[in-house]
């Protein structure tokens, strides 16, 4: 079972900047494909952003190309998403995944969630 802690969520100004960590309990990280999710009031659950297992590659919505960046440390067994430029848009709860599969966008793929953690942006 994997646990996932995040931190990071806060308030901030449009145009500013937060950076999301989640820590993982597994100590087979590495293998993980690891992925952020976000839920925004009154919405469904949405990608964010993905980092796969193998090869490091990563995916992103087309809304946050350019303003997010997703890395892993998997010495540290963290996965952290960079925002930028933040807007009011990305005002949500955001989620960290991890699953022992390939990258998927679908939120039912993926099998270990963290609590999630705040992220308001105000205008």
């Amino acid at each position: 079972q994997v646990q996932l802690v995040e931190s990071g969520g806060g308030l901030v100004q449009a145009g500013g900047s937060l950076r999301l960590s989640c820590a993982a309990s597994e100590r087979t990280f590495s293998r993980l494909t690891m992925a952020w999710f976000r839920q925004p009031p009154g919405k469904e659950r949405e990608f964010v952003a993905a980092l796969s297992r193998i090869g490091g590659r990563t995916y992103y919505r087309d809304s946050v190309k350019g303003r997010f960046t997703i890395s892993r440390d998997n010495a540290q067994n963290t996965v952290s998403l960079q925002m930028n430029s933040l807007k009011p848009e990305d005002t949500a709860v955001y989620y960290c995944a991890a699953d022992s599969g390939d990258v998927t966008i679908t939120s039912d793929r993926y099998d270990y969630w963290g609590q999630g953690t705040q992220v308001t942006v105000s205008s």
